[in-house]
């Protein structure tokens, strides 16, 4: 298959990596050092039991020079994905998908506002990693995971040729039968997640160990879940028990990318986690305190450290 890369973070890093080594004709955007680094040196994915190197990595920071693909995989920051869209179109005009890995529920919409209905798909990553240096994507606990699926029956040929080649290349990837469904699942907990260790400052073994901020991080979910029910979408009835299973086999030093960001000084994915469970809230008339709250709190940081 034919696979450009938008962003390579700790997403697409690795799963651009895992593709391009099983043979894939893989093309990475970046930007600045690691880019250069990326051109020179390869792609490397450092992970305890299974690190990888890309040592003739194709890279660019110039979309007009990729040409049609199969699968655009847009792995941006959320802020970044509108502004992205338009330089996908060329990528994706000879029957392309776009499958957008960011949290939250927002960017298949995004995208499908310049590429229009018939070009976009749903994916969801599952999977710890970052940028550790110019060139280099660290992976930390489990190895990553995807979920992908059409959207109105669209595109679902290529999707299923994407998930094989993925399952090929060595990694888990399953085709969802209800994609909207599989994203406010994730969206539920990790906007939850996301909120709560960034508001305290704590790691998830923080959170789950405390009575107050166990309760809170729970009433988040079920907002969350509430939010999205309004929305027309169906949770399993132990959707909250497994979520809290989840959040206690968790790496207790584990903290969701927003809290990390928030440490860091960078700018938040805020507006499209905590941000749309409040906008979305408002409009269907469901009250949502706890992200209200961290919204609120929040604010202020979320174009980096206020000055």
């Amino acid at each position: 298959m034919r696979v450009a890369v938008i962003g390579t973070g700790g997403v697409g890093g690795y799963f651009g990596a895992k593709l391009a080594l099983a043979g894939h004709d893989v093309t990475f955007v970046a930007r600045g050092a690691h880019l250069d680094a990326i051109r020179n040196h390869g792609l490397k994915v450092e992970h305890e039991s299974a690190p990888m190197h890309v040592a003739n990595a194709q890279a660019t920071d110039d979309l007009s020079t990729i040409g049609p693909v199969d699968i655009a995989m847009v792995c941006t920051k959320l802020w970044d994905v509108e502004s992205t869209a338009p330089s996908l179109k060329p990528l994706v005009a000879d029957g392309g998908l776009a499958i957008p890995f960011q949290n939250g529920i927002d960017a298949p919409d995004m995208l499908r506002r310049t590429l229009g209905r018939d070009h976009v798909a749903g994916g969801i990553a599952f999977v710890a990693a970052r940028i550790s240096g110019p060139g280099v994507v660290t992976i930390t606990g489990a190895l990553g995971r995807l979920r992908v699926g059409p959207f109105f029956g669209i595109g679902e040929h290529k999707i299923n040729a994407f998930a094989d080649a993925g399952r090929a290349a060595g990694f888990n990837v399953d085709v969802a039968d209800d994609i909207r469904r599989a994203l406010w699942e994730k969206f539920a907990m990790f906007s939850a997640m996301s909120g709560c260790t960034a508001l305290a400052r704590q790691s998830i073994g923080v959170i789950r160990s405390d009575p107050d901020l166990r309760a809170m991080y729970e009433r988040a979910i079920l907002e969350a879940m509430a939010v999205g029910k309004a929305d027309g979408v169906t949770f399993a009835d132990d959707y909250l028990k497994q979520q809290l299973a989840f959040a206690d086999n968790l790496n207790p030093a584990m903290k969701a990318s927003m809290a990390n960001d928030l440490a860091a000084g960078h700018k938040l994915e805020l507006p499209w986690l905590s941000g749309a469970v409040v906008r979305l809230g408002r409009q269907h008339g469901v009250p949502t305190p706890i992200h209200d709250t961290i919204f609120a709190a929040l604010k202020p940081y979320a174009n980096g450290v206020p000055h």
